[in-house]
């Protein structure tokens, strides 16, 4: 059985013997937990379990605090929303996962009393996750000027190329000298050059060729790939969440995609050090997307333990011809990005020195 299906399942069944319908809760962004009198959880939706990285299956019955690392402020506001009987919010506090990782939410606790056993609702916003959309949804409309910028500036260059090319061929057959026409075929040379690299800034030109894809197959090409490239100086790690269904894109595109970002992670590493880079896949559910809401994306993160992108570079990062190598075109992330957004996805990019992630969210339809 499909491991996505085998999930669905378990979480169905979780629900049954909660007795608690989360069908309209599972729509919801927010994250949803209900807690019995005795601190156990007895439903959670699905932004819950991507939120507490719990399945249903194996949240449900358990304490609530096996699930979160339960701090001083944590516990006095549920005893206090089920003692005084009234909604409590706290802003800005901090979710610590048994896991260790943390987050910070807007937590909301309401009291409910639907049966004679009192019953606490947690609603959790992640601040994080709500600056990420805001921000996603700028680059994702910043990206989308670009590329009407782009072909633009490519149709007003790339007419006057095609002008100066032709002079130099004519002017080269009319030359007294043959000698000369080394001049003319330098100026030809190079608006050729120049004509291949506006192509390359517009990115693929071809259509989408979509068809049911797993995304493992090619983030294992990639590793073959960029193996084989830097002869074994990389170390690759992986960590894939095996319930992620096919769904459809482009694979050679975002091979592309994958290839671009990983290749700029090994020449960006010094040549001493030793460099490993970290294939993450993890689903989102109910993810926004340049204002676009979806209920699966697949989330891919490509880490490295590199020196980090400098500060100066961040703000124009996706953009053509920002490089920080000083042979570098500039080209490779813009492209990547661009693929990217056809398929109605956006890549992300947290950096600090020694740790480099970069989160390429793709819209799934299961």
């Amino acid at each position: 059985m499909n491991p996505y299906m085998r999930r669905l399942r378990q979480r169905r069944a979780a629900q049954q013997s909660s007795g608690f319908d989360n069908s309209v809760l599972d729509t919801l962004a927010t994250s949803v937990i209900l807690v019995g009198a005795d601190g156990r959880v007895e439903a959670i939706n699905l932004a819950g379990e991507t939120l507490l990285e719990a399945s249903a299956s194996r949240a449900i019955g358990e304490p609530l605090s096996e699930i979160l690392q339960l701090s001083d402020e944590w516990i006095t506001l549920l005893h206090q929303a089920q003692s005084e009987d009234f909604p409590m919010v706290r802003r800005g506090i901090i979710m610590i996962l048994r896991s260790g990782h943390q987050q910070t939410v807007d937590l909301t606790v309401s009291p409910l009393h639907g049966d004679e056993t009192p019953k606490l609702l947690l609603e959790l916003a992640p601040i994080d996750r709500l600056n990420a959309i805001s921000e996603g949804e700028n680059l994702w409309q910043a990206q989308a000027s670009l590329r009407q910028i782009i072909k633009g500036l490519a149709h007003e260059v790339k007419n006057p190329l095609g002008g100066i090319r032709g002079a130099a061929q004519l002017l080269s057959k009319e030359l007294p000298e043959p000698a000369l026409s080394e001049y003319t075929d330098v100026i030809m040379e190079e608006a050729d050059r120049l004509r291949t690299l506006v192509d390359r800034m517009l990115g693929p030109r071809e259509q989408l060729n979509k068809r049911p894809c797993n995304i493992h197959e090619i983030t294992e090409r990639v590793t073959q790939l960029l193996a084989a490239e830097t002869l074994g100086a990389i170390d690759f790690d992986r960590d894939y969440d095996p319930s992620l269904p096919e769904f459809e894109a482009d694979p050679d595109q975002l091979l592309q995609v994958m290839l671009n970002i990983t290749r700029n992670a090994w020449q960006a590493m010094p040549n001493d050090s030793e460099g490993v880079i970290t294939l993450r896949t993890r689903s989102r559910r109910q993810y926004t997307i340049g204002g676009n809401r979806h209920k699966l994306v697949c989330a891919v993160e490509i880490i490295d333990n590199g020196p980090g992108i400098p500060d100066e570079l961040l703000p124009g990062l996706f953009l053509p011809m920002v490089t920080g190598r000083a042979n570098g075109t500039g080209l490779g992330l813009s492209i990547a990005q661009m693929i990217t957004n056809r398929h109605g996805g956006l890549i992300q990019c947290q950096t600090e020195p020694g740790r480099t992630v970069f989160t390429i969210l793709l819209p799934m339809e299961v």
